[in-house]
């Protein structure tokens, strides 16, 4: 059974993610068709990337990944479809495929411009119905990636400007939020691997995590392992630094946003 994920800005209160499961339905009706989420926020194309690097390693290799997060749509963008790791994905070329092109292992990128895949007419507005949702459907079926249209360099696609995480002089780990989700969990970009280059100076009890102006001392195990109401710090399910509120939202207690800076330390 052929496994095709959705990835959206577009909600659910519309026809559109329905739509695009309908046609590719119509296409394939034996696609399993999996939402990995319809709620990034509208044209937020580094939230899209984020939750689509996290998310594809658990599906089975052959799986095709569609992420229409697209503010260009009916601009002369670009539709692409690359091959990495077994898995396909399809998406616009304005960035969103920028953390899986980081981490390489790209065996295959294509412009899609075969319009045979494609529904008639194409709307201008409507790209995930009319180019995605059949061309996944299509891939899905097992037609080559190169009847899809010409092959594409890596340097040819277009990136998103991505700020990193850093070690100062001093030895601080500087880095930011980069998503905020449901829960009002803060996830930074400060991976654990980062923090084991502090490897001689890296403890649990010792780290202290420093956001909004506020100080963290150690990290936890579990979103529930301090009193109820209280901060807390710890590295999430995606491997990444996490500041929290047990049973509550770290968003609201720290009056957080996406960007704000975060420094972890170590203390003597």
């Amino acid at each position: 059974m052929p496994v095709i994920t959705l990835l959206t800005d577009f909600g659910t209160e519309d026809e559109y993610v329905g739509v695009m499961k309908g046609v590719m339905l119509s296409i394939q009706p034996q696609a399993a068709i999996v939402d990995i989420t319809h709620q990034v926020p509208p044209h937020h194309i580094f939230q899209a990337a984020q939750i689509l690097t996290a998310a594809y390693p658990y599906f089975p290799a052959g799986t095709i990944h569609v992420a229409v997060v697209d503010p260009g749509v009916g601009t002369t963008r670009r539709v692409i479809a690359l091959q990495k790791a077994g898995h396909l994905f399809l998406a616009p070329d304005n960035g969103v495929l920028s953390i899986l092109l980081e981490k390489g292992g790209i065996t295959s990128i294509v412009g899609v411009e075969n319009e045979a895949f494609f529904l008639k007419p194409v709307s201008r507005t409507f790209h995930g119905r009319d180019i995605f949702a059949p061309v996944a459907a299509h891939l899905s079926k097992g037609i080559p990636l190169q009847r899809l249209g010409p092959e594409i360099r890596v340097d040819q696609l277009v990136r998103l400007e991505i700020a990193r995480p850093y070690i100062s002089d001093r030895g601080d780990i500087h880095g930011s939020i980069v998503a905020i989700d449901r829960f009002g969990n803060l996830i930074t970009d400060i991976d654990i691997r980062i923090l084991n280059r502090m490897a001689d100076r890296f403890n649990h009890p010792r780290v202290i995590v420093h956001v909004s102006g506020q100080s963290i001392s150690g990290l936890s195990n579990g979103y529930d392992t301090e009193d109820k109401g209280s901060p807390l710090a710890l590295i999430g399910s995606r491997d990444c630094l996490e500041i929290a509120v047990s049973r509550g939202s770290a968003k609201i207690y720290f009056q957080a946003a996406v960007g704000d800076k975060v420094r972890v330390s170590v203390s003597e």
